[in-house]
């Protein structure tokens, strides 16, 4: 019997499998995608691995939209249509509209709804959101959830690794000039997601040095801490994040780690070829 009025909502960059998501009702809103003038709603009509194949054919770099301010307005009336109030859990505002489209929701329905900022996208949105799901699966009030996900918050990395940085400049993310060299020295540069903002922090020349660079730096990461959750996504790069995978058990043997193929929102910035690396330790 589910004893809490809570119920949470969050949007389709979670990269968390289908299954959790029923195990704990977790509604998940989805942006779209706009590839050649075609319209696809992420992880409904258009799955992760068709996307990269239709982005490395496209003529330009595909948009993301973010869900409508009516779509969370209806997601929020039913949800609380017998008194239960919402947590809406979002990928980081600074590389989406999403949050504020469910704010502006939030100010116009009767359901008590609380937005949060994750600061983060990917599993990394997905520790947040399922120890929500679960704590309101056992009966905890709102406010205890919500101060419960600002200690995950702070306890959580993420780090990015891309293979090629024409999505990074396409997208506005790093200038022109700088991708043209970056490619010209084949470096693959590692930036970490830093609250809320992409931020460049090493570049390595191989995949072999990456793994080495992310494994050293979950070490300084977690040291003396436990490590909570673990999980890595990827852009058409699933070779990189198995040996990535291994690597980290090397070093961390009980370590549960979660591979996923990422939403095309995210590889839509990114680029084939990337890795997110996640972890929540405490």
């Amino acid at each position: 019997m589910n004893l809490s009025n809570v119920k949470v909502v969050t949007d389709s960059t979670i990269d968390i499998d289908q299954k959790l998501v029923e195990k704990y009702g977790i509604t998940i809103v989805p942006l779209s995608i706009t590839i050649d003038n075609h319209t696809y709603i992420d992880g409904i009509d258009l799955k992760a691995d068709e996307f990269i194949d239709k982005m490395k054919v496209a003529s330009e770099l595909p948009k993301s939209s973010q869900p409508s301010t009516g779509t969370f307005l209806e997601v929020y009336d039913r949800l609380g249509e017998d008194g239960s109030s919402v947590i809406s859990i979002h990928m980081t505002q600074t590389l989406s509209g999403t949050i504020q489209s469910a704010q502006g929701a939030s100010q116009m329905t009767n359901t008590d709804v609380t937005v949060i900022d994750s600061m983060f996208i990917s599993k990394a949105l997905g520790f947040q959101v399922l120890e929500a799901a679960k704590m309101a699966k056992e009966g905890y009030e709102k406010e205890k959830i919500v101060k419960r996900l600002e200690v995950i918050r702070q306890n959580t990395r993420l780090y990015i690794t891309v293979d090629t940085l024409e999505n990074l400049a396409k997208g506005g993310r790093i200038g022109r000039g700088k991708a043209l060299i970056g490619s010209l020295l084949n470096v693959k540069p590692i930036a970490s997601l830093q609250e809320g903002v992409y931020t460049p922090i090493s570049k390595v020349r191989s995949h072999s040095q990456a793994i080495k660079y992310l494994v050293k730096q979950f070490a300084e990461d977690v040291k003396g801490k436990t490590v909570k959750a673990v999980g890595i996504a990827h852009a058409d790069a699933h070779d990189l994040a198995a040996k990535l995978k291994q690597a980290l058990i090397e070093f961390a043997p009980n370590c549960q780690i979660d591979i996923s193929y990422t939403t095309p929102i995210i590889s839509t910035h990114t680029g084939p070829g990337a890795i997110g690396f996640m972890f929540f330790s405490e």
